[in-house]
């Protein structure tokens, strides 16, 4: 395409009059461009009128015409699916809808950059606002976490895992450390649990806070997407309180936390949560009953629990379409077994309820973040074990081998033993 403009604009040169020319044109009907009668538009003597520049465009392009329209332009159905507007009409039996199907449309929904947020690009079929198809670009999304952490101990591979999901960074650390307590055959504090339980709720209304609000925003409702993000800014400040960190945490780790909490957190968090069910109250109002809203969102995109199955959907996804299936519940981690909270799903699997679902998880977390405020005990917040969690700086200046671990630690790091029976 840059060859063929740059042929165009030779061609439009070899016609532009010298500007000595220039300062003797007269300007005359477009009768002298060879223009249709009774227009008494006046054009400049020698430049090209519209219907010489599509010809001379045409001319210059040549064999660099592209042979495959792009993803932006207005696509017939042949170009598609193959098929002539004979073939469309024989399979939908009427004029009208193989006219309406014979009219679709390639768009190219895809990141403006490789390094953006989300890079998930879909090439769609549209018919108006409806989509046909859509084939999914996945490959952006593909970071080769599993071959970086290969050469990483397993303290350093944890900050990728924040990564993964940037609106859901302590849960991802979370499952990670599972993993690998499993491996190492540990067991975890109670502090410690209850703290992970806790900042885990923490990380689900900052999920679906961001979820809810710019499916809003999208949608066109701006306000509560500003209410929502005040809320987004107070539990970063928690998140920041604690690691040292607004986003990419790295505050959950095998063994434990990083750090215990510091003092009045458990109080901040308190009053937040105290006011957070009116905010939420508040979203509803302006949201839930909005006509725009549920004209956008009810029938839009549903999902039957067999799709949901069959598609192994999980989260939101699979409870928005009738099935009440939460990890917390069927296989309990840290203290959710300790904790009381119901399981809210959806009637019809639209978009409609998919949202209200994330609405009645806001208070379903309020629930568990106030229970987990209350059990909350004293006592360690990371295992003590010193080949596995560093000892604490005043031990290192006591002892010779707490100094040792320390140095081991960090430099060795801790390794896990894999037994495989021999029989």
């Amino acid at each position: 395409m840059y060859l063929a403009s740059l042929l165009v604009r030779r061609h439009l040169l070899a016609l532009r009059p010298s500007s000595s020319t220039l300062t003797r044109t007269l300007y005359t009907s477009r009768s002298a461009c060879q223009a249709t009668p009774n227009e008494d538009e006046a054009y400049i003597v020698g430049y090209p009128t519209p219907e010489q520049k599509a010809k001379m465009l045409e001319e210059a392009l040549g064999n660099h015409r592209p042979q495959t329209k792009s993803p932006m332009d207005v696509h017939a159905v042949e170009d598609i699916h193959h098929l002539t507007a004979e073939e469309a009409l024989r399979e939908t039996g009427t004029r009208r809808d193989a006219t309406m199907r014979h009219f679709t449309a390639l768009f190219s929904f895809r990141p403006q950059h490789p390094a953006a947020h989300g890079v998930l690009r879909l090439i769609l079929e549209l018919n108006g606002e409806e989509i046909l198809r859509a084939d999914p670009h996945v490959g952006l999304l593909h970071r080769g976490t599993e071959k970086l952490i290969e050469y990483k101990t397993y303290t350093q591979a944890l900050p990728y895992f924040d990564r993964l999901d940037y609106v859901s960074m302590m849960t991802n650390e979370q499952c990670y450390s599972l993993a690998v307590e499993k491996l190492l055959n540990i067991t975890v504090p109670e502090r410690a649990q209850w703290i992970r339980t806790l900042f885990g709720e923490i990380t689900r209304v900052l999920n679906h806070l961001m979820a809810v609000l710019t499916h809003a925003m999208d949608v066109g409702a701006l306000t509560p997407f500003l209410w929502g993000f005040e809320e987004r800014e107070k539990l970063m400040e928690f998140y920041e309180r604690v690691s040292g960190a607004r986003l990419h945490a790295a505050y959950v780790r095998p063994g434990g936390v990083a750090f215990d909490m510091p003092h009045g957190l458990l109080d901040d968090i308190y009053k937040w949560a105290t006011q957070f069910s009116s905010r939420v109250d508040e979203i509803e109002e302006v949201v839930t009953g909005n006509r725009i809203w549920k004209s956008r969102t009810i029938g839009i995109g549903k999902v039957t629990a067999q799709q949901a199955l069959d598609y192994s959907f999980s989260g939101v996804m699979l409870r928005g379409s009738g099935i009440p299936w939460d990890i917390r519940k069927v296989a309990p981690y840290d203290k959710y077994g300790e904790v009381e909270f119901d399981v809210p799903v959806g009637v019809e699997g639209d978009c409609y309820d998919r949202y209200l679902c994330r609405v009645q998880e806001f208070r379903e977390s309020l629930r568990i973040i106030g229970q987990c405020l209350n059990k909350m005990p004293s006592g360690a917040y990371k295992v003590d074990d010193y080949k596995i969690s560093p000892p604490p700086r005043s031990s290192m200046k006591e002892n010779m081998e707490s100094l040792i671990h320390h140095f081991k630690v960090w430099i060795f790091r801790f390794a896990i033993t894999i037994f495989s029976d021999s029989s």
